[in-house]
């Protein structure tokens, strides 16, 4: 009886035992799986007591397997053995021993012995998964819900559970997956990420506490701090939100909760290039990463990159950033989509240097506003399908419930980099590309526009890499062996028929580009890697000299020696520019890890009407990527002169041999407001996963007549348009102030309209002596008689000689208005207008600033007369539109 009783205990201690899994402390114990006999006379608890542990738990549903544990041991450089281990051996040595065969010790030796079986220590390994297949929604039983990671984690933000980029109970493989991360203390410590933007509201109570003022700066109004100002100035505080705004009872969590973030003001005003430039390096040997959630307008026809000065400012950020491990900066890559516009007609998102965010929404779905290209990296998740993004907002206690766009990925984006930059502060900026590549989600499998690229990954012009994923990334990031210094090696331009183009944009030669497209071929050798010390692919970048009377009919692709395919340039229908590609770069990450070795063949095709041409003139590449020797790396200088052909440099041997210390003339431009160019509905933009990003791209019978496309309008320039010397009616403008051969012809032409202006008012008093006589003498007339007695048509000739409209449309084209201060000539200026006077005490009616201009604006910016150019960037009315 009492035997049974016995039997029937022990069997309710295993059940007991077995039906409760007791949580982990690595930190503080040592684990091992014992393996105990039951037929032997020794105990469980008597083989556990003699080896010196505790017995925790059954081993999983492993039968006679049990989990035992000792407090952590501090092994030393004399005592490396482990001690239970150890205590195991000692007993086996002592049950073999005739020595202790009698003793007391012998005999419990023998019978431990005879009961251990097994006996092994537990260590932590990474366990790196082998992209098992998307899950469906609703099959993620277990995934914890927003309300029980918030109880788990002690998370009192009220509206954390309507942040579902973080956790997504409805789909829950769609998320930025960082809440597991968090619970191993993973939250951002010690990583700070500049917001360049419109300022940051440091006196939020979601930020204030993570607001890094040394790395923050307002370069708008030249002020220490980025202080929101405007009635619009909150998009750089919704970005911060997301990145680092605390866990407290305000708002909603950042990614990276425990992170700094700093803030640099550029957004709000005009803005020079050295000061953009100076921007992006703010604090960058504290600050790790920059976010840029901004670029050039999003509206399908506009062509823009860095100037000479920011490209330098971002080639000063990834070489000597953070001590020479490199600024990581994240750029946004547009809310074109519905424009057709893609990325890579946007320097800043084309760049190397950039880690390019694209969106994807809470079904994991494309958004129609996120743009597509080849420099796209990976996604991040952002508003679409009927959902926005909660984050902070600029006020007390204040909550953003409509933030959406590529520009709310890229800050996703970031603060999963700063995750991951807290547990390796060591990484530099081409380890965080890498890891990009290597640990992007795949989703939407059955999307047209999956592509296997040469070594066997999946890439998408529409979600890049796939998905960030905070947890894969982090994992990796844990493991990750720093990769070997930047080689490049810049191919000789080849030229399509004595193609060139001078400094001034003046083509001659080329062949001219049909619809069925122009090859050329360029041959990449072994021997040539070997020589420019070039070991590994990462990114290439392809310069092209293009003619063409409307821009958005050229179509521009690279085919590597394996066959794979990057499109650079599908056909945009609303770009009607008339400036073709005058040494313009696109960039591809779809060759990442590519052999190189062998023929690049670059197609360039006419996709318009009979009445629009072109011609190829030439192009080059350059391949990015690891050196072979790091004792043979070179450091990468910016050429001043980048789009002549012929170039007028090799990068690859020396810097270009044209002097970089010339006085810049660079103008002020102004940054439209982050919401500029972001489509009022992003939030119900309805999502897809089965339309390819540029369908029927490169094949004629599938390309769509433009006589059967509803083609946008292209409006006129803004007449306040300046163009920076990057982006100006010719590149480089900034260099011929150095150049004899433009002082002489700004000399020749001011002479020129000084005759002819002389030539006109000498003629003007030839005719005015032949209808006037003097006044006798003592007559003293006042000037409003003579203004009032002169009526009819000498009044206009001045407008006549330079305009052929009447006086009213000249008026109404040089901005003057009568009945304002109206002087007796008629002239919309009061009679003391030269003077110094405060303008409310001129006489003239104050008008107070708006955004929105009235409908005569609206008119003149249809006019062909406001502006100059056709159809280029130059039209767009603002030069920098930040995507949101």
């Amino acid at each position: 009886m009492r035997l049974s009783k016995l039997v029937l205990a022990l069997l309710l201690q295993q059940s007991v035992l077995a039906s409760r899994p007791a949580k982990r402390h690595y930190d503080t114990h040592d684990y091992y799986v014992l393996e105990h006999n039951p037929s032997a006379d020794a105990s469980l608890d008597e083989c556990a007591q003699t080896l010196g542990v505790e017995v925790v738990e059954q081993a999983g549903e492993l039968q006679n397997h049990w989990l035992v544990r000792t407090t952590k041991q501090q092994l030393s450089s004399r005592d490396s053995q482990d001690r239970v281990l150890r205590a195991l051996d000692a007993i086996r040595a002592r049950a073999q021993s005739p020595t202790y065969s009698r003793s007391e010790d012998g005999h419990l030796s023998r019978r431990v012995s005879y009961a251990v079986k097994y006996l092994s220590r537990q260590e932590l390994r990474q366990r790196v998964k082998r992209a098992p297949p998307p899950i469906s929604p609703g099959s993620l039983i277990d995934a914890p819900t927003a309300q029980e990671v918030a109880e788990q984690q002690q998370i009192l933000d009220p509206e954390f559970t309507k942040q579902w980029h973080l956790v997504n109970d409805d789909y829950p493989q769609h998320m930025m997956n960082v809440s597991a991360l968090w619970e191993k203390g993973i939250t951002g410590k010690g990583v700070i990420t500049t917001l360049v933007d419109d300022g940051l509201d440091y006196n939020s109570d979601d930020l204030a506490a993570n607001f890094y003022a040394p790395g923050s700066h307002d370069y708008n109004d030249h002020t220490d701090l980025p202080t929101p100002k405007l009635f619009d100035d909150h998009h750089g505080t919704r970005c911060a939100g997301q990145i680092a705004a605390a866990k407290n009872d305000v708002c909603g969590v950042g990614i990276a909760y425990d992170s700094k973030v700093a803030g640099v003001r550029i957004l709000s005003g005009p803005i020079s290039d050295i000061d953009e430039a100076a921007s992006l390096n703010f604090g960058y040997q504290e600050a790790a990463i920059f976010s840029c959630s901004w670029g050039p307008p999003d509206d399908g026809r506009s062509m823009e990159g860095p100037g000479y000065l920011i490209k330098k400012a971002m080639v000063n950020g990834i070489q000597n950033g953070r001590g020479g491990l490199g600024s990581v900066f994240v750029f946004a890559s547009g809310n074109g989509g519905r424009n057709g516009d893609q990325c890579n007609f946007d320097g800043y998102t084309n760049s190397i240097y950039s880690i390019t965010v694209a969106s994807v929404d809470f079904k994991g779905l494309h958004p129609d506003y996120s743009e597509a290209c080849a420099a796209n990296m990976v996604v991040a998740y952002s508003s679409g399908s009927g959902n926005y993004i909660t984050t902070t907002d600029v006020g007390k206690n204040k909550c953003a419930h409509t933030h959406g766009g590529t520009s709310a990925a890229a800050p996703n984006a970031a603060g999963v980099f700063a995750l991951a930059l807290s547990v390796r502060p060591e990484l530099n900026w081409r380890d965080m590309q890498h890891l990009c590549v290597q640990t992007a989600v795949k989703i939407n499998p059955d999307d047209p526009d999956w592509e296997t690229n040469a070594v066997g990954r999946h890439y998408s012009y529409k979600y890049g890499y796939g998905a960030l994923n905070g947890v894969e990334f982090v994992n990796a990031a844990m493991e990750w062996e720093s990769v070997k210094p930047q080689a490049w090696l810049e191919m000789p331009a080849i030229q399509i028929a004595d193609g060139t183009m001078d400094i001034f944009q003046s083509a001659t030669g080329g062949e001219t580009i049909t619809q069925d497209g122009l090859t050329s071929t360029m041959q990449m050798t072994e021997d040539l890697l070997e020589e420019h010390n070039f070991e590994a692919l990462e990114h290439i970048t392809v310069k092209v000299w293009i003619t063409h009377t409307r821009r958005g009919d050229v179509e521009v692709e690279l085919v590597s020696p394996n066959g794979v395919k990057s499109i650079l340039a599908a056909k945009r229908h609303g770009d009607g520019a008339n400036t073709g590609y005058p040494g313009w770069t696109f960039s591809t990450v779809k060759h990442w890890d590519e052999d190189p070795v062998g023929e690049w063949t670059i197609r360039v095709s006419d996709q318009g009407k009979e009445d629009q041409s072109g011609k190829f003139l030439g192009w080059t590449m350059t391949f990015w990527g690891s050196v072979i020797d790091p004792q043979q790396a070179k450091t990468y200088d910016v050429p001043v002169l980048e789009a002549t052909l012929p170039p007028l440099y090799d990068n690859n041997d020396e810097s270009p041999s044209t002097t970089t210390s010339t006085l810049e003339p660079t103008s002020s431009k102004q940054y439209p407001k982050p919401t500029e160019h972001l489509p009022g509905d992003h939030g119900e933009a309805p999502g897809e996963s089965d339309k390819p990003a540029f369908p029927g791209s490169g094949d004629t019978d599938a390309t769509k007549p433009v006589d059967d496309v509803e083609l946008p309008a292209d409006p006129s320039p803004s007449a306040t348009h300046t163009p920076t010397p990057d982006e100006g009616w010719f590149s480089d403008l900034s260099n011929l102030m150095t150049n004899q051969v433009w002082f002489f012809v700004a000399l020749g032409a001011v002479a020129l309209f000084a005759a002819l202006a002389g030539l006109f008012f000498w003629r003007r008093s030839v005719r005015r002596r032949k209808n006037y006589t003097s006044l006798p003498a003592g007559d003293d007339v006042a000037m409003s008689s003579v203004g009032g007695a002169r009526s009819g048509p000498r009044s206009k000739e001045l407008y006549a000689a330079f305009d052929e409209e009447d006086d009213e449309d000249a008026d109404e084209e040089t901005g003057l208005r009568r009945g304002l201060g109206e002087s007796p000539a008629g002239l919309g200026f009061h009679s003391g207008f030269l003077d110094d006077d405060d303008p409310a005490s001129a006489g003239a009616p104050l008008t107070k600033y708006k955004d929105v201009p009235d409908h005569r604006d609206a008119e003149r910016s249809q006019s062909p007369a406001s502006g100059s150019g056709s159809g280029d960037w130059e039209h767009a009315s603002q030069e920098h539109a930040p995507h949101s």
